[in-house]
């Protein structure tokens, strides 16, 4: 098993607490970046930096990803694909992609891409990660990688 991050729009907060689970559950974690960032000198952690494009970090985590990995990501669409093959997956905030509730995420993702792109005013984006957010997806992690190692 090993962890996969989205790592270009991870909020630097997200990246600290999953380093701290890399270590701690001495698990594998690649950062999929389009340009360079800082990761901590460990050998449970390491960058790879893809050329600048439309999705290539993310077809390159589609690539690489098995079944049984992790993948974090906020990008909708990925994980969809990801959870498709067998693979788990959650948001910055906690929140688990899975086989269930992906449809109806993509969905929704869609409609409001959709309403927006025709003109409807919409609220600006999700809200600053607040505490409870750090907090749930400390507690998303932990209990993702409890079942990915079994």
């Amino acid at each position: 098993m090993k962890i996969w991050v989205d790592a270009d729009a991870c909020p630097a907060v997200i990246k600290e607490i999953i380093f701290r689970a890399a270590e701690r559950t001495k698990t594998i974690t690649t950062l999929v970046a389009n340009h360079a960032m800082r990761v901590p000198a460990t050998q449970y952690v390491s960058l790879l930096q893809v050329s600048k494009g439309f999705d290539i970090a993310d077809n390159e985590i589609v690539k690489r990803v098995q079944k049984g990995d992790v993948v974090i990501t906020a990008d909708i669409p990925l994980a969809a694909e990801v959870v498709e093959q067998g693979v788990l997956a959650i948001n910055p905030r906690g929140e688990e992609y899975t086989i269930h509730n992906i449809k109806s995420i993509l969905n929704m993702r869609d409609f409001m891409d959709t309403m927006r792109s025709s003109g409807v005013e919409m609220s600006g984006g999700p809200a600053k990660l607040s505490s409870a957010d750090k907090q749930a997806f400390g507690n998303a992690l932990d209990r993702i990688l409890t079942k990915a190692r079994s």
